[in-house]
This record gives structure tokens, C-alpha cells and sequence, in this order.
């Protein structure tokens, strides 16, 4: 394994690393919805990207599962209410 032959000075450390100073990140608003977000990504807040609809967002993923439960109960209470009408007579 090939090890360093002298100690690396402070010095030198310290140069190595002066270069890594954070840097101010820049911000834009979104077309749609003017919440701030990052230049170049989709909202997080409504989906869009370049006035163009991109991703659903978590609201209305909600809404679309709360929407197929419903469908789905109702599709289970008028295939189970004519059985049990059925079973009755």
C-alpha cells in the first residue's frame, strides 16, 4: 500500500479546501402558481413546469384514492344488495 513520505503542510490543507465555500442559490417562482421554487425543476407545489402540467401533486392523488373508494363501495353495495334480496324472497 503506498503511504505519503512527508506530512502534508497546514497550509497546503488549507488551500485544498479554500475553494468549498457554499454559494448563494438562486430562486425563481413558478408561472402557475408563483410559489418560489428552484430555476429548472417542476413545483412541487402544483405540479407545472413551463405552464405545463408535469406531475399530480399529493392533494390530488388523495382525491383521485378517495374517489376510487367510493366507486369501489358503491360497486360492492349494488353487486351485494341484489344477492341479498335474492337470498331473502
Amino acid at each position: 500500500m503506498p503511504v505519503p513520505k512527508r506530512k502534508r503542510s497546514h497550509s497546503r490543507i488549507a488551500k485544498a479546501h479554500a475553494n468549498k465555500g457554499y454559494k448563494i442559490k438562486a430562486f425563481t417562482e413558478c408561472h402557475n402558481c408563483k410559489s418560489v421554487i428552484n430555476p429548472h425543476q417542476v413545483c412541487s407545489e402544483c405540479g407545472h413546469y413551463k405552464g405545463v402540467k408535469i406531475l399530480k401533486t399529493k392533494m390530488e392523488r388523495a382525491m383521485s384514492r378517495g374517489e376510487a373508494r367510493k366507486a369501489k363501495e358503491a360497486h360492492q353495495k349494488e353487486t351485494q344488495a341484489p344477492t341479498v334480496a335474492q337470498g331473502q324472497e
